[in-house]
């Protein structure tokens, strides 16, 4: 049975792909890209063949053959490639630009589910298969690595990680390229080129996930890519507008963070709140939206119908209108000490990464919702005890009630009710917590506490320019007042749309949003609802 990872087109499909590319021969043995590269083609072989090399690994991965096709889902962006690709002599090839290959995508139902599949499988096989890829070296306890590791992880870049507290490998590496424990963590390239201590701007730069945009005004910028911005992303692309989306982290927001998501429509067995992300992240990009990683907004201006966004790498974006999914962050734990712990005991997700870190140990798990219900299901696989830690009486006050029940049925998970945590202790990583119940304090071992207490909302860069109620939330529609509104003549010709703000054509969708409801599909359908409110607004303007 064929591979599903590397089909062999029909040859029907590849005469319509034809109108999309150029034919080229190659005589002689070929490099037709290379590692790193953030712009490289898409081939289908006609005549010979092309290997795909791991330089990593000093080997080749497959072997494409007739009507076979090259790339993976990091086509659809500026996504560095992870390997070489190489032809044998006397080789024959359909070459493809990655412009003219999404709108082929775009136009070519067929030939969509073909290489969409196929390239989803790629990763998903590099990612979990393959060992290798660019290599971080630092401390599995220092915070400054878990940032790096964290950035990685979730946007699906193929890394190796090699922890100088454990393994002989990263001793031997800092020997050989002379380094010292204080240019820790360090990352090494295939070409064995290093850059210490790297930023998380350098990591997208380097690998594609941060963009540049030319000096064009956008018809939406959409800010943030949860599941509302990636919603609204795919939506608004895939009906022809402009659309930038951009994020501070990793597409998923809140809910890429969470281990399974198993109420929401269409995934019976459930799906992770990373694959949800990834999967949405591809499909925005292949209907041509643009999503630039690390993005955050800092300050937003507003003049003659069109929006400016600053960004903190002093990047400028300009939209006619903007649709805001920044979503909220985790709050910290009220403790003194917390910013020395967090990344190094201390964590707001629970992902594969933290895993290890768990194994056959104890944790704790502090939060009532269901983010803290499912971290618990998820770490109650590999560590020794989990501790539901809750300042109330019954854990059913805010998770649903399916997690209630597996909760309550699993042998290693205890549940502390009226207990919270009042001090960290331990050295450069977390050792130990005094928590306090209502009879006692207590002390207890642990370096794993993952932490779920609620949210607020990251709406401060837009202080003073919408309204908002005493908690930051911004108020939409029927909420506002009328003395809310600006004296302009939009509002006085209608009233604002239900997800539009005090300021005409900047729409709010997901958790930043007053009132919405806290759950995934709820997110997604207010994304989708806020695209065609736009195309309202830009009719409106135009």
């Amino acid at each position: 049975m064929k591979d599903p990872r590397f089909p062999e087109l029909k040859h029907t499909q590849v005469t319509l792909l034809k109108d999309y590319g150029s034919i080229e021969h190659f005589e002689d043995k070929t490099q037709i890209f290379s590692e790193g590269d953030n712009i490289y083609d898409f081939f289908v072989v006609l005549k010979g063949a092309i290997n795909i090399e791991d330089p990593y690994n000093n080997n080749t991965i497959t072997t494409h053959k007739k009507y076979e096709f090259t790339g993976d889902s990091g086509m659809l962006s500026d996504r560095a490639s992870q390997f070489h690709a190489v032809t044998i002599p006397n080789t024959s090839l359909l070459r493809i630009k990655p412009d003219k290959l999404k709108e082929a995508i775009s136009k070519l139902s067929d030939i969509n589910d073909v290489l969409l599949n196929a390239f989803l499988l790629r990763q998903q096989t590099v990612l979990n298969d393959i060992s290798g890829g660019l290599k971080v070296v630092g401390s599995g306890k220092s915070n400054e690595t878990y940032e790096i590791r964290e950035f990685l992880e979730k946007n699906h870049i193929w890394h190796n990680f090699i922890d100088v507290d454990t393994e002989e490998e990263a001793r031997s590496l800092l020997n050989h390229f002379s380094l010292s424990e204080k240019d820790l963590p360090f990352l090494i390239n295939s070409d064995s080129k290093v850059c210490k201590t790297p930023t998380i701007e350098q990591l997208g730069r380097y690998s594609g996930v941060l963009m540049d945009f030319e000096d064009k005004v956008f018809d939406v910028l959409i800010i943030g890519a949860g599941p509302a911005g990636l919603a609204a992303s795919v939506y608004a692309a895939s009906e022809g507008l402009s659309v930038v989306t951009i994020d501070s982290e990793a597409p998923g927001g809140q809910a890429g963070k969470s281990s399974k998501i198993e109420n929401y429509l269409g995934f019976p067995t459930g799906i992770s709140g990373g694959d949800l992300a990834n999967r949405a992240y591809v499909q925005a990009q292949k209907f041509g939206c643009n999503i630039s990683i690390p993005h955050r907004a800092k300050s937003l201006e507003h003049s003659k119908g069109c929006f400016t966004v600053c960004a903190t790498n002093d990047k400028v974006i300009k939209s006619k209108a903007l649709i805001v999914a920044t979503g909220a962050d985790y709050k910290q734990l009220p403790l003194d000490n917390i910013n020395d712990y967090e990344g190094s005991g201390i964590y707001y997700s629970a992902t594969g990464m933290d895993v290890q870190n768990c194994q056959d140990q104890p944790i704790v798990v502090v939060g009532g919702g269901n983010s803290a219900g499912q971290a618990a299901m998820f770490l109650s696989n590999s560590a020794k005890d989990v501790h539901i830690m809750i300042r109330g009486n019954h854990l059913g006050d805010k998770m649903s009630d399916y997690l209630v029940q597996r909760i309550e049925a699993a042998s290693n998970i205890h549940l502390q009710t009226e207990t919270e945590i009042v001090k960290l202790e331990g050295h450069h990583h977390l050792e130990s917590i005094t928590i306090r119940t209502k009879d006692e304090k207590k002390e207890i071992s642990t370096s794993n506490v993952f932490s779920f207490i609620g949210a607020q909302p990251n709406t401060k860069w837009m202080d003073g320019l919408v309204i908002t109620d005493n908690k930051g939330f911004i108020c939409t529609g029927a909420s506002l007042k009328k003395e809310d509104l600006p004296d302009c003549g939009i509002y006085k010709s209608r009233e604002p749309e239900s997800l539009e703000s005090s300021l005409p054509g900047l729409f709010v969708v997901g958790d930043a949003r007053q009132g919405s409801v806290k759950r995934v599909a709820s997110a997604v359908g207010e994304g989708s609802m806020a695209v065609s409110q736009v195309h309202r607004y830009l009719s409106d303007i135009s």
